[in-house]
């Protein structure tokens, strides 16, 4: 770090996260009916406070108890976001914890319920995930850590996060020289 560099304060944890949605409504009856996420707020402006832009919208926060916040912004025009055409669809996601294996497994039998198509539940050693998509093509993952394995892969990941990410730089380098 330079030394005429501030400390950055840090970060305590997430407030929301926005994505477009193709209609308010539709978006709002599968995280607050379905998924159980109340609606806690919503903002309708005709301009955008951060840019000035003319372009009105409605902003809908989703809430969990943590106080953090999935959120969606309709536009008003009925399309959904297009999805990144350079990226497979599992790659961009959202987790969200769970309090337990068997609630992930009981929201599986919700959702399907609801017709919603479900994947999983999948083991990756350390967590139990389901995978499945909201109304507007965004992927979602409900997880829970497994108790057993979780502090010490926690620990042995944290240790070498960064010798691993290393690695990969070199190695994506050297596949492009």
């Amino acid at each position: 770090m330079t030394a005429n560099m501030p400390d950055m304060p840090p970060i305590e944890r997430l407030h929301h996260w926005a994505y477009k949605c193709r209609d308010g409504e539709e978006t709002r009856h599968f995280y607050e009916d379905i998924l159980g996420l109340p609606l806690v707020h919503v903002i309708r402006a005709d301009s955008v406070p951060s840019t000035g832009q003319c372009d009105p919208y409605v902003h809908l926060f989703f809430g969990m108890p943590d106080g953090s916040a999935v959120a969606f912004f309709d536009l008003g025009d009925n399309q959904a976001a297009d999805l990144s055409p350079n990226s497979p669809s599992w790659c961009n996601h959202m987790a969200l914890h769970m309090n337990s294996v068997d609630e992930v497994l009981q929201a599986k039998s919700r959702l399907e319920a609801h017709g919603v198509h479900v994947i999983g539940p999948t083991d990756h050693k350390f967590v139990q995930s389901i995978y499945f998509f909201d109304p507007n093509g965004y992927r979602l993952e409900l997880t829970h850590e497994l108790a057993d394995e979780e502090a010490d892969y926690i620990a042995r990941a944290r240790a070498s996060a960064r010798t691993e990410l290393d690695a990969w730089t070199e190695e994506k380098r050297a596949a492009a020289a």
